[in-house]
């Protein structure tokens, strides 16, 4: 996945695009795989509407006695962001592709 990082995909003609954004780090609780990564996907008008990240900390759930994720994995569909299991590279790949799909077959666009 690493080979991936500063690549920019135009993926359909209306002007959707992702981007990948790869780093190695130092394995850590946060990011026990040892990658920084934020994959996205863009609105022509440049609005990130999806992506997968490991940038942050982010809470499993909502209320007073909620508590953050000790892996900062996640993703973001507009303004949602939920808890993201990474299981590898792959995995990861194949996961934002889908949701890529899912969400331009909403928008009534072709990927």
């Amino acid at each position: 996945m690493l080979e991936l990082d500063g690549v920019v995909l135009v993926i359909n003609e209306a002007g959707y695009w992702v981007k990948f954004d790869v780093n190695e780090v130092d394995v850590s609780t946060h990011r026990p795989h040892g990658i920084v990564y934020t994959i996205t996907l863009h609105a022509p008008d440049n609005e990130r509407v999806l992506g997968f990240d490991n940038a942050h900390a982010v809470k499993k759930s909502t209320g007073p006695g909620s508590k953050a994720s000790s892996a900062y994995d996640h993703r973001h569909r507009l303004e949602v962001v939920k808890v993201y299991e990474y299981v590898d590279a792959f995995t990861l790949l194949k996961d934002f592709w889908a949701d890529v799909e899912k969400f331009l077959e909403v928008k009534g666009e072709k990927p």
